[in-house]
């Protein structure tokens, strides 16, 4: 391949590092790299060292893994030195092996938090830095941990990197692979070609993707989606062409636009978690909240908002968690997808999985009906009575062999049940008693008070029914009474946030007595259990 010109020829270059340093035709240009685990970071740094030895320089790379409570972080370092190999008369320049704090040129980041994370440690130099970040995030365990909304600000974020950066280009680099069925190496490499900085022809970058030889058209999609986003402004881009949703055209028909996409959303959700019926159930909620949100907000002041949030957390309450749709999960292709490529398995690895279960009486007596679930629950009961520990069935499946995958498939196709469940009906009782307030308020704040209750029901076992009980609670005291609608809705947005904030709902209970209602009842606490061998023992 025809050598291009040398670094320092390239206007971008010279313009943003000449006039400060003499040395900038010679110094290496420098590329950090931050990607999680499975987003192919080391790909997209081999890529780096490829190009650029094809177009006669040289170059090399080094990486340091890491590990940030999610995926594990990885950082790889690039350096290429900006005079063409045919110009160094048989002298080899000597490369750095790790990035020097204030010392880099380009950085990229495949997710916010990671940009920020560098800001922050000062790797990011406001006259020098070139940064491409992805506004996508992939939550911490500390952010998944808050009972309530526990993300870091997104917006805070992007804006301590733009404000540690020469230039920023911030794109959903994450969004932009899903868009174009590949991974985000393929992306961010289209980011950085986009970018100027590397003054190399386009046709260069793109024959080392045609030379990787694998996932070549999806990886050249996401490189021209890149390109086109990031262009040579090195602005944020405007938008991305979203994945098209598994739904008929007029799915979301007699919805406003402000409402069509999350309504889309959650009927996709509901119909695979149980059937087409389910999901029309789902509509019918919704165009009930609908039209009590046209007569209480005839002029759309405040944009559907209260449809929107209903919308969003009812499809989440009735996709609620069950073994049925841990199952279905479990066994899923795209579970299987995801696992190989985070355990970074090639095609020809072998790869096991083995899950643990551990369901117990509550969660199996939740799919029979009444007649059959009351005499398994009290025969439970007895037994935490007498001292027995609870009975939990410990399950070790490999799901990667056919014994293990078939009972997974056989307990996932127990949807049929499902709506013959006790679960099942206290679930849609406690839904529908939900809507009803939501409905029959009167007063729009209020309404949408009620409606962001909604996110008190997450998790499981323990945690979901510490969220119902407080959301039952908030119905039956604080959502009606002779107070007038705004001191009412005050009440229930007061004692939200402290059902969210304090999982021993010390505050909430608090909240509750300050507006006069009763607190929580106190709950027996669970007995001691004491294994038969070691009783009466010394």
């Amino acid at each position: 391949m025809t050598a291009v010109p040398a670094f320092a020829s390239v206007p971008a270059f010279d313009s943003l590092h000449a006039a400060a340093d003499p040395q900038a035709g010679t110094r290496p240009l420098t590329i950090l790299i931050a990607a999680l685990g499975g987003e192919g970071g080391g790909v997209l740094a081999e890529w780096l060292v490829e190009l650029a030895t094809r177009c006669g320089y040289v170059a090399q790379s080094t990486s340091i893994p890491g590990v940030a409570q999610r995926t594990g972080a990885t950082t790889y370092y690039v350096e290429i030195h900006p005079q063409p190999i045919s110009e160094l008369a048989g002298r080899r320049p000597v490369l750095g092996l790790a990035a020097v704090p204030g010392a880099v040129d380009v950085f990229i980041a495949s997710e916010l938090l990671e940009a920020a994370r560098h800001a922050g440690n000062g790797m990011l130099d406001p006259a020098r830095t070139l940064v491409i970040a992805s506004t996508s995030r992939s939550l911490t365990t500390a952010e998944r941990m808050q009972m309530g909304d526990g993300r870091s600000d997104g917006e805070h974020l992007l804006r301590t990197v733009r404000e540690h950066s020469l230039a920023c280009a911030a794109f959903d680099i994450a969004g932009t692979a899903r868009a174009c069925a590949t991974v985000p190496s393929a992306v961010m490499f289209g980011a950085l070609a986009a970018s100027g900085r590397l003054p190399f022809p386009r046709e260069a970058w793109e024959a080392v993707i045609r030379a990787s030889g694998r996932g070549v058209e999806a990886s050249l999609r996401g490189f021209d989606r890149a390109w086109q986003n990031v262009g040579g402004a090195f602005a944020p881009a405007a938008g991305f062409v979203q994945p098209p949703q598994s739904l008929p055209a007029n799915a979301a028909a007699g919805f406003p636009a402000e409402v069509a996409d999350i309504v889309n959303l959650g009927l996709a959700r509901v119909r695979d978690y149980q059937d087409a019926a389910y999901g029309e159930r789902y509509l019918a909620r919704v165009r009930a909240v609908l039209a009590c949100e046209r007569r209480l907000d005839p002029e759309v002041a405040q944009g559907y908002a209260l449809t929107r949030e209903t919308a969003r957390f009812l499809a989440l309450w009735m996709a609620f968690d069950d073994i049925v749709r841990v199952a279905r999960l479990k066994c899923s292709a795209t579970r299987f997808a995801r696992v190989r490529r985070e355990a970074g398995a090639g095609d020809d690895d072998l790869l096991r999985i083995v899950d643990h279960f551990k369901p117990g009486v509550p969660e199996l007596a939740g799919l029979l009906p009444a007649r059959l679930e009351a005499p398994l629950l009290r025969w439970a009961a007895r037994r935490r009575a007498n001292g027995k520990a609870p009975l939990e069935l410990a399950l070790h499946l490999d799901v990667t062999r056919i014994r293990g995958f078939l009972a997974l498939r056989l307990v996932g196709g127990l949807r049929w049940l499902r709506p013959h469940g006790m679960r099942f009906a206290r679930e849609q009782a406690m839904i529908e008693q939900w809507l009803a307030c939501i409905v029959d308020t009167g007063d729009w704040g209020l309404a949408h008070e009620l409606a962001l209750c909604g996110r008190l029901i997450k998790g499981y076992g323990a945690t979901n029914d510490r969220g119902r009980d407080n959301l039952a609670h908030i119905l039956t005291h604080l959502a009606v009474g002779p107070q007038p609608a705004a001191i009412r809705a005050e009440a229930v947005r007061r004692a939200r946030e402290a059902a969210l904030a304090d999982e021993a709902g010390t505050t909430f209970d608090q909240v509750l007595r300050e507006h006069g209602a009763p607190s929580r009842p106190v709950k027996a606490q669970p007995i001691n259990f004491v294994p038969r061998r070691v009783q009466g023992s010394r």
